[in-house]
């Protein structure tokens, strides 16, 4: 019993003293959100970024903090996913229809705490999560157990149960005689739309999504759904209260309705137009292509990759998201994780480069970019003084290879380290 209170007694006295003196940081290279610095170091103390530069030129205080070495590698900001669904696991497990319609909400919800951490650890701080897919609000829970410290997970910006027009979204297939539970909430109308916005606010979600078109075309192909007034009614409900709108849109129509009605981002965007991508750049739209999951859905339709020739669909996404990248329209880096693993979110940055991107962008759009789009500059994305020590250390330099950015050595949130090799 005594051994057992000194080391309590240490612990205690080494927490105290880490929470004052904080940490020193000096890996090989310092990516700072924006650039890259060969010899910097970066001091945390609590949960806040205090220096980062060349050891010489920070404050004398911070010599007395912890000093931890990473030869060869490079330190970032924590990555931030910008299109993920913690409630969702891969469809070549089970299938979408299937996790909405038979797998419980508490099922669902483990499975989700699971997910979470796994989406940290892989260097992922913070999630932008569109949408619970038939979960209804769990993911304000999840929000929460994480931010008390209950649950390891990335702080989360979350959709809550999205917005769809009647009879457009799914399950569907199913008799007319039987309602079946939807995957996001079904809303028309000046009245309808205007409560549905407000309820999902008020039920604690931080943006709102909708989709303008889906697959619901008489041969099961997509189509837009809500009307351009529909949108503007949804966003100027959204926007007064401080929230932004963001549009799952794959058609040209869809995505020009959705723009025009005043979203922030369009997610998937197969179908952009150079006219689109033109409006789009004009209007200051941002686009998150999800490359990863038309990736991994060819796969699991049994696409053979490495082997097989490209599908075409995956063909013309590989020019879509070119013509954007050409016109100049800003990228969100987000691969809709859910429709594969949890903890695997690198690959949409590995496609990213693969599709044309510099592996500089693409960390520039992981980090700053992306908190940059969902109104997070002033807290995260950034190695700056007074920012949150979001941070990861991974082996290598990513700028010149980016797939170094899966090889995750440490990872802090909130100035605690939760992975450390």
């Amino acid at each position: 019993m005594k051994q057992l209170y000194c080391f309590l007694l240490v612990f205690a006295i080494s927490s105290v003293s880490n929470a004052q003196t904080g940490y020193l940081l000096r890996p090989e290279r310092v990516f700072d959100g924006q650039a890259m610095h060969d010899n910097w170091v970066v001091w945390t103390q609590g949960t806040k970024i205090m220096a980062a530069g060349e050891a010489e030129s920070l404050p004398d205080e911070s010599r007395q903090a912890e000093s931890i070495e990473f030869p060869g590698a490079t330190l970032l900001p924590g990555l931030i996913e910008g299109h993920s669904h913690l409630f969702l696991h891969p469809y070549d497990e089970t299938s979408w229809n299937d996790q909405v319609l038979k797998e419980p909400r508490s099922f669902r919800t483990a499975r989700a705490v699971k997910s979470a951490e796994q989406t940290l650890l892989a260097g992922f701080t913070t999630v932008r999560d569109l949408g619970t897919e038939g979960a209804e609000y769990d993911d304000v829970g999840l929000k929460k157990a994480i931010d008390e410290g209950i649950i390891p997970g990335p702080r989360m910006i979350v959709a809550t149960r999205a917005l769809i027009a009647s009879g457009s979204y799914g399950p569907n297939g199913f008799s007319s005689d039987f309602a079946v539970p939807q995957g996001a909430e079904e809303a028309d109308g000046h009245d309808n739309l205007i409560r549905a916005v407000r309820t999902q606010i008020g039920k604690g979600a931080d943006l709102i999504k909708i989709y303008a078109d889906y697959r619901w075309g008489p041969n099961g192909e997509a189509r837009p759904t809500f009307s351009e007034e529909e949108i503007r009614l949804i966003v100027e409900t959204a926007r007064s209260s401080g929230r932004p709108v963001v549009a799952h849109a794959s058609t040209a129509e869809g995505m020009r309705r959705a723009i025009n009605g005043g979203v922030e981002t369009i997610e998937h965007g197969d179908g952009g137009t150079a006219d689109i991508w033109k409006i789009m750049k004009d209007k200051k739209v941002a686009l998150c292509p999800t490359l990863a999951a038309g990736d991994a859905i060819s796969q699991y339709r049994g696409w053979r990759k490495g082997r097989d020739p490209e599908p075409a669909r995956l063909t013309e996404k590989r020019k879509s998201f070119k013509q954007a990248l050409d016109a100049g329209v800003t990228i969100v880096m987000g691969g809709d994780v859910g429709v594969y693993s949890h903890g695997t979110n690198v690959r949409e940055m590995i496609l990213m480069v693969d599709y044309g991107m510099k592996p500089l962008d693409v960390l520039k759009s992981a980090t700053s970019g992306n908190a940059r789009i969902f109104h997070q500059e002033t807290r995260i994305g950034a190695i700056q003084p007074g920012l949150l020590a979001d941070l990861i250390v991974v082996s290598g330099n990513p700028a010149m290879d980016i797939s170094a950015i899966g090889k995750v050595e440490m990872v802090m949130k909130d100035g605690k380290i939760f992975k450390k090799h």
